[in-house]
């Protein structure tokens, strides 16, 4: 064991060696709630976590850390993101990146265990008292990092390993250097004088960027190497607000806004990182948002819902392209979208157990489900993944379990959902992840005396492969679930970060 702790220590110093990558890291990019700019929670494929995996090799605790934060009211700890791997002047590196109601940020080495920096946001605003569940004081969103609004690719089998796209050291590039190197500027091109100088690259958020919403409705813009500022905080939403859903997308940050917490409305933002112009678009229906903020299509459409309504915007100015409306109960979750057969697909849940199926260009509906004798969706979000026989699948927390259904054509050609399997009791189950067709699925506990329980199901049967017993301590409200670097993550109401992983191989 000490064998291999020497081992990671000597590939985080030293760029060329090759044991990070023996290890089985994942390139895994995590970038926001729900892992993509769809909201899948989806991990295609992993290098080590598979259900063949579990019948092999213990899946435990492979490190916990205690952060220094003050929960606000119920909020605490936001789920982790993940940059792997990074490249930096000292080399190869899996970090983590979470934020926390005291307004702290942390970078975390994910390998190790331990903190790479940690940065407090000053943002000057007085106690405004005791927190509420609509209202909790501090940070409430999650960090985030440039996300695409490609869809991935669902793997050819299982087991498979995807890279993704090695993140640049670019050591000595303006907005991407190290520490030593950030304010140093490029010398000046040598360009002939019959030659037209080249014009000017638009502004673009930086690919080593990381991306916060202070309690003063700030967006803060940091390095992921040192948490040092790319550029001062830009007034983004309203002060004291609960944001949720922080994304950055085509170099636009995006964040919804929940009604009636000191005076915000049901909102969505958008701020254009080049001109720093904020866009609002408002829902009069006074209706809560789902937990994962908005979805996009491929074409960069954002898709939100609110109330009886699912909406269609443009990505800049957040006017509304087109529409469906219910019509009867609301909606209780965010928008999910995904690729089934020649559609692009919007899915969404409403409070009476049905799931809604719509056509992301018509925006009409093209299929419904009607999930009889399930328990009706608490607003969340739901999950979805593609197995290797290119079965689709749904899933969602509904009352105490987690249910899985297929979806399928009807009669008609239309969408709707078979039952798949349904897991056993657990106490507030969250939306699970779904990594390399293994199902983590998380009971949050309850805050008066039950911990949090993580789960590992097959994502095709529902067989429970795995539990984490009474190996954590706490509960969960804020923190949810997370994947990188073949470990799986969650944060706890007191402040503690877990990993979860298969052994290093000695």
């Amino acid at each position: 064991m000490i064998g291999c702790m020497l081992r990671r220590l000597i590939c985080v110093g030293v760029v060329t060696c090759g044991c990070a990558f023996a290890q089985g890291r994942g390139n895994v990019n995590w970038t926001t709630t729900g892992y993509d700019a769809q909201r899948s929670f989806w991990v295609r494929s992993d290098p080590k976590i598979s259900v063949e995996a579990f019948g092999k090799q213990s899946f435990s605790l492979t490190w916990k850390l205690k952060l220094e934060n003050s929960p606000a009211f119920l909020n605490s700890l936001t789920p982790l993101i993940v940059l792997d791997p990074y490249t930096g002047y000292r080399g190869h590196k899996s970090l983590g990146y979470l934020s926390g109601s005291s307004e702290n940020i942390f970078s975390i080495d994910i390998d190790l265990g331990v903190v790479e920096w940690r940065e407090h946001l000053s943002s000057g605003l007085k106690s405004q008292g005791a927190g509420t569940l609509a209202c909790p004081g501090g940070m409430t969103s999650g960090v985030a990092r440039p996300s695409s609004v490609a869809i991935q690719a669902a793997p050819a089998g299982r087991g498979g390993v995807t890279r993704a796209a090695s993140a640049k050291g670019a050591v000595g590039e303006a907005l991407q250097g190290a520490v030593n190197l950030v304010n140093v500027a490029p010398p000046p091109p040598m360009i002939p004088a019959a030659v037209p100088a080249t014009p000017a690259r638009p502004v673009v958020a930086p690919p080593n960027a990381v991306y916060a919403v202070s309690s003063d409705g700030m967006l803060q813009m940091m390095y992921v190497s040192n948490g040092a500022d790319v550029e001062p905080p830009v007034k983004f939403v309203p002060p004291n607000s609960n944001v949720n859903g922080l994304i950055v997308v085509d170099n636009v940050a995006y964040a919804e806004t929940k009604e009636g917490c000191r005076g915000a409305v049901n909102g969505l933002w958008a701020l254009d990182l080049a001109s720093k112009q904020v866009h609002n678009w408002t829902t009069n229906s006074g209706a809560e948002w789902g937990s994962s903020g908005p979805a996009f299509g491929p074409d960069g459409t954002l898709y939100v819902t609110s109330g009886i309504a699912m909406t269609a915007l443009d990505s800049k100015s957040l006017r509304p392209k087109n529409g469906f409306q219910f019509g009867k109960d609301k909606f209780a979750t965010s928008p999910i979208v995904f690729r089934f057969d020649d559609k692009i697909l919007v899915a969404a849940a409403t409070r009476d157990g049905g799931v809604h199926f719509v056509d992301s260009g018509s925006m009409a509906e093209v299929g419904h489900a009607a999930l009889v004798g399930k328990a009706p969706f608490t607003p969340g979000a739901l999950a979805s993944w593609q197995d290797t026989s290119g079965q689709r699948w749904i899933l969602a927390p509904t009352g105490s379990t987690i249910s899985a259904w297929k979806v399928v054509v009807d009669e008609k050609n239309s969408p709707t959902l078979q039952p798949g399997w349904v897991s056993r009791e657990m106490t507030a189950p969250v939306t699970p992840v779904i990594v390399n067709g293994v199902v983590f699925a998380l009971a949050s506990g309850d805050q008066r005396s039950t911990p949090a329980v993580l789960y590992a199901l097959d994502g095709a049967s529902g067989r429970e492969l795995w539990n984490s017993g009474n190996t954590i301590t706490s509960f969960v409200h804020s923190g949810g679930l997370s994947s990188g670097d073949s470990q799986i993550f969650l944060s706890t109401y007191d402040g503690t970060l877990y990993a979860f992983g298969f052994p290093i191989e000695h």
